[in-house]
């Protein structure tokens, strides 16, 4: 089973304005990460969102003035291949949730870029937002950062404004 976690695209679309359901204006930004299923420090990643997904929730139905660009990373399966995309905006619905997803898929082909999709709170995998210049949440893109060069990590963080 193959395991993608999106993370540069992930994060240029999910927190720059306007470019949602849009290709991205860099493609070198553009970078999906592959993870082996029960890997440790993605598991608890997705852990530490899940925990704390209903106080996200309610802040996203309320949020204050100097918060915005609430996301869900959700995972959507094709077969034995999993991906995770970033869903901006969602909106909760009778049976989950709906939004538009923010990612050009690589691994699955079931679904594409600018798709409204419905998904389940079974599927979230991380949240987050930006309040000020900073992101909140996000916990799985940190693992990410492990995966990449000092260099590009560094890059992410600075120019997206990750505290991880």
């Amino acid at each position: 089973m193959k395991l993608a976690v999106r993370t540069a695209m992930s994060l240029m679309l999910a927190l720059a304005p306007g470019l949602a359901g849009a290709q991205a204006t860099d493609p070198g930004d553009d970078k999906t990460i592959i993870f082996t299923p029960g890997d440790p420090e993605m598991a608890a990643a997705t852990a530490q969102a899940l925990a704390s997904l209903d106080d996200f929730l309610a802040l996203s139905e309320a949020p204050p003035a100097d918060t915005e660009r609430f996301k869900l990373k959700v995972k959507v399966r094709d077969g034995n291949v999993t991906e995770h995309f970033w869903v901006i905006p969602f909106r909760r619905t009778e049976t989950g949730f709906v939004g538009i997803l923010a990612n050009q898929p690589e691994e699955v082909h079931n679904v594409v870029l600018g798709q409204n999709i419905e998904f389940t709170r079974d599927d979230i995998s991380d949240w987050g937002y930006t309040r000020g210049e900073r992101q909140v949440g996000s916990f799985t893109v940190c693992v990410m950062f492990n995966k990449m060069s000092k260099e590009e990590a560094d890059y992410m963080r600075d120019k997206y404004g990750f505290e991880c």
